[in-house]
């Protein structure tokens, strides 16, 4: 539905250029994102009062790609099921068959993507990295125990999201994932080559992969390098990959427990740890005593001491 402009309103009202059936949200004209796939425009929730991200997808774009158009549905169907705070939500989705258009509201993050975010902001802290880092691994260990398991299998720095008020972390673009049930495994190559675990390449891998995928994300998030730049071809990148070769910008981790640990996601798939294990590593001791130190400590008085406290206090 288009939204008329109505000379009754104040012209300094920021105007809907659209809102979706049910009336609840609106879109602005302002563009947060652009991809090959989807444009994504700053929404507004009128039931909420809340900023949203009104994703929209012209079908018309791809109509001889009928395996695309598909996979764009099974993203929005499968984030409509996912109820995670490290999920990017879905609020609605629906197709306008008049444009052929597919829009779909899902939560916005105020600081977009984590490769422009740790961009803009060089000077990050081990332990800042350390609390990214442990948001994204709880994010796939949802994904990766759910029922049934689900692959991601395009992990990186551009579809990790961050509201920057809060150090909030949260995985979008879930257009590549698979549903893989019991067997946990699956056999389409698919992802961002820079990103790709090496069994990928070899069309038969496990949840594992998105591991892999995360140590790059870690390893792009400590050098604000994407890995693999040395390389000005997929091809070239895809011989490092499956020969075990590692990025030269692994070689610019200082910091001996951060290399230790890219290294363990970064293994051959049968030594690779879960999302489950990573989350138990010495790694992320000092979150895990931070929260131990800021826990409220439970004091006891007698009523003689309590009586007198008060009084004091009063007084």
């Amino acid at each position: 539905m288009l939204v008329e402009n109505s000379n009754s309103v104040d012209i300094d009202t920021e105007q809907f250029v659209e809102v979706d059936p049910s009336g609840r949200f609106g879109r602005y004209d302002d563009l947060l994102g652009c991809g090959a796939v989807k444009s994504v425009y700053r929404g507004f929730d009128q039931k909420e009062g809340i900023e949203v991200a009104w994703n929209q997808v012209l079908l018309n774009k791809f109509s001889y790609d009928l395996t695309l158009i598909n996979r764009i549905y099974a993203e929005v169907e499968l984030l409509r099921t996912l109820k995670n705070k490290y999920i990017i939500f879905c609020y609605s989705v629906w197709k306008d068959d008049e444009r052929n258009i597919i829009n779909f509201i899902t939560e916005v993050c105020t600081s977009g993507n984590l490769r422009n975010y740790r961009k803009k902001h060089r000077c990050v802290s081990i332990k800042a990295l350390k609390k990214w880092s442990k948001q994204v691994l709880e994010g796939l260990k949802y994904l990766h125990n759910h029922d049934p398991c689900i692959i991601h299998r395009d992990l990186n720095c551009s579809n990790i999201f961050v509201n920057g008020n809060t150090g909030q972390i949260k995985i979008g673009d879930l257009g590549f994932a698979a549903i893989v049930g019991k067997s946990h495994s699956a056999h389409s190559i698919l992802g961002t080559p820079e990103y790709m675990a090496p069994e990928l390449y070899e069309e038969d891998y496990t949840e594992m992969v998105d591991i892999y995928s995360f140590g790059m994300c870690l390893l792009e998030m400590a050098t604000m390098e994407i890995p693999y730049s040395e390389c000005n071809s997929v091809a070239k990148i895809y011989k490092k990959v499956v020969s075990g070769k590692r990025p030269l910008s692994l070689n610019k981790v200082t910091d001996p427990e951060m290399y230790a640990f890219i290294e363990k996601c970064l293994s051959q798939p049968k030594m690779r740890p879960s999302a489950s294990d990573l989350l138990k590593d010495p790694f992320f001791s000092e979150l895990d005593d931070e929260i131990t130190d800021a826990a409220p400590v439970l004091l006891t008085y007698s009523s003689e001491e309590f009586a007198s406290f008060s009084h004091n206090s009063i007084s």
